[in-house]
């Protein structure tokens, strides 16, 4: 039987809790790109990838880029296969077959082709590189809101393409109005 909540945490994020127990998504504020019965799968949005820049990779994949190109960052998108990577962006751009539309405000490519137009400057108007993903199993994710590791709030496209990813994860807090300096690693029950 199909759920119909079973995608409500597509395009919000999850603020990582003080105390949640995994390094890696410490202080991270993940975007969600896709969630339904059988998991969930985010990239993370404020945690650069240290020197490594778009021109960089670029040159790497041997795509030439236009001479008055923006920078756009990479970012390090979570634990799973840190080869992979995805570009978050706005929902100005599509490739038929290639994209997911996650709504009208945000998709996400996984092709070299969205490469290749931003190179050319014939991309999305906004976008994040992400190298990796971070990924959930079925039930995993709620399980882990339901131990106080995540909190959710509305994705905002200003965060989420943002240049100041240090403010972003305590932006997502004050967008639902929760002061970061007043979070605990505790948890508790009503």
């Amino acid at each position: 039987m199909d759920n119909p909540d079973a995608n409500f945490l597509c395009g919000q994020f999850l603020i990582a809790m003080p105390g949640m127990g995994d390094q890696r998504f410490e202080r991270s504020l993940v975007f969600v790109c896709a969630h339904s019965e059988e998991g969930a799968m985010g990239l993370i949005v404020n945690k650069p990838a240290p020197d490594l820049r778009f021109a960089d990779l670029l040159e790497q994949l041997s795509i030439p880029a236009a001479a008055d190109l923006p920078e756009t960052r990479v970012h390090l998108g979570g634990p799973v296969e840190h080869g992979r990577g995805f570009v978050l962006h706005s929902g100005d751009y599509h490739v038929e077959g290639s994209s997911l539309r996650v709504n009208s405000d945000f998709a996400m490519t996984a092709t070299v082709e969205i490469l290749r137009d931003i190179a050319r400057g014939q991309g999305p108007k906004r976008a994040l590189l992400a190298l990796g993903y971070s990924g959930w199993g079925p039930g995993q994710l709620e399980g882990e809101i339901q131990a106080n590791g995540w909190l959710t709030a509305p994705a905002d496209s200003d965060l989420v393409f943002g240049a100041a990813d240090a403010g972003k994860w305590s932006g997502a807090l004050r967008s639902i109005s929760i002061d970061p300096r007043l979070l605990s690693a505790e948890g508790g029950r009503a």
